[in-house]
């Protein structure tokens, strides 16, 4: 099986938006359709990211065009991705949210940001990937590989 690698939201919208660590989300991208890696995430990151958007056309970052358009590249992208066994998208199970509670008190951090390291360890996944610096040492404190991608060379 190939290395799985989970992508937080952050890392998810910057394949979409550029900013910096696109290049290196975009090369993850380009190893899951080479069938080097599995990429992950979890269902709720397809809704963040669908709020990073919309955010992004409410502050005129994007205009509505490319809002429409960004949004059906990254569903149709993520629905392709599974249907090619490229990608998995978890659910939100119930073990996921009490483990998620557990990092929440531990952490002292956002549900979301929670969540999303709980899945990456359910997952078993051999890297995660971020652009927030706390929740990438968070995520090394709790055991996962992790690369920031301000800083990142592409894997």
């Amino acid at each position: 099986m190939r290395d799985l690698v989970y992508l937080d939201s952050t890392a998810i919208v910057k394949r979409y938006i550029k900013e910096p660590g696109s290049d290196t989300v975009r090369m993850l991208f380009l190893k899951a359709y080479s069938g080097e890696v599995s990429l992950s995430f979890s269902v709720w990151n397809i809704g963040e990211v669908l709020g990073a958007l919309n955010r992004a056309k409410r502050i005129g970052r994007i205009d509505e065009e490319a809002y429409l358009i960004t949004r059906r590249r990254l569903l149709l992208e993520t629905k392709r991705m599974m249907k090619l066994g490229m990608a998995v998208i978890a659910p939100i199970r119930t073990k996921t949210l009490i483990d998620t509670w557990r990092l929440i008190e531990k952490h002292h951090i956002y549900e979301a940001d929670a969540l999303q390291v709980a899945t990456a360890k359910q997952l078993k996944a051999k890297l995660f990937i971020t652009s927030d610096k706390r929740l990438h040492e968070i995520a090394k404190t709790e055991g996962l590989k992790s690369l920031i991608l301000e800083k990142a060379q592409p894997p």
